[in-house]
């Protein structure tokens, strides 16, 4: 795979290695691209995602390499099965083998040291912070039109959050190349986020539906996960055989 270089961030966003690294109030955030990891193939190289094709042991020292850039254990990550709902965990205690994973698209918590994590490869990774508390959202176009958002933001501030609310849009599918159908269109349509004939502005629903959602700070990667195949993973562009990047975050 081609190395190309890597584009340019506007602040809070900057790169640290292969990460997109943030500063949140009261908490550290990173969204991981494909870069930096030992699997192969369609997956190459940072796949973090178990729930595809690859070899299961490299997406373990892949987890372990993304617990060492955070700084962190990769038992104290919460993270859940992502079905494209619209479920946030409140997570009071910390990670243990005795729960399951469950259907969960989003994680809030207020326990200091443990990273609420999601994983994308096109949805909008959401990461979210306030003081004493901090959430991370899958958000497909599903999970926007059931109201993930809104319900991260209430998680959060359940958990602990107090204060301004800031929001971090990661990495995933715009509207320079996400093309849909009429029904979607017609779903949010009230968003004014066609672009051209085709194509849907799913970041810019979010922001949207963020600030109504109480946050008050609204900062966007503008990264494009179609447009960056040596990059990002990309579950389009690829026909659906990929890897995962994940977006977390974490109080300090």
């Amino acid at each position: 795979m081609a190395v190309a270089s890597l584009p340019e961030l506007a602040a809070p966003f900057r790169w640290e290695r292969d990460y997109i690294a943030a500063d949140l109030p009261g908490a550290r955030a990173l969204f991981s691209t494909r870069r930096g990891g030992v699997s192969t193939g369609p997956y190459a190289s940072l796949n973090l995602g178990r729930m595809t094709g690859d070899d299961q042991d490299r997406v373990s020292e892949n987890r372990e390499r993304l617990a060492a850039a955070a700084g962190c254990p990769r038992e104290s990550f919460i993270y859940g099965r992502q079905v494209h709902g619209t479920t946030v965990r409140r997570a009071t205690e910390p990670p243990s083998d005795e729960r399951a994973v469950a259907a969960e698209d989003g994680q809030a918590t207020g326990l200091p040291g443990h990273p609420a994590l999601v994983f994308t490869a096109d949805c909008l990774p959401v990461l979210l912070a306030a003081e004493g508390a901090v959430a991370a959202v899958h958000a497909g176009w599903q999970g926007l039109a059931g109201g993930i958002l809104a319900a991260g933001v209430a998680a959060l501030r359940e958990v602990g959050g107090e204060g301004q609310v800031h929001a971090l849009v990661g990495p995933s599918a715009r509207g320079c190349c996400y093309e849909v159908g009429d029904e979607l269109h017609e779903t949010f349509a009230a968003h004014d986020a066609r672009v051209g004939e085709r194509n849907l502005d799913l970041p810019k629903i979010a922001r949207a539906q963020l600030a109504a959602a109480g946050a008050e700070v609204v900062h966007d990667s503008r990264l494009c996960t179609m447009c960056h195949p040596e990059l990002l993973f990309s579950h389009r562009r690829s026909g659906g055989v990929t890897g995962r990047q994940a977006g977390l975050v974490w109080r300090t």
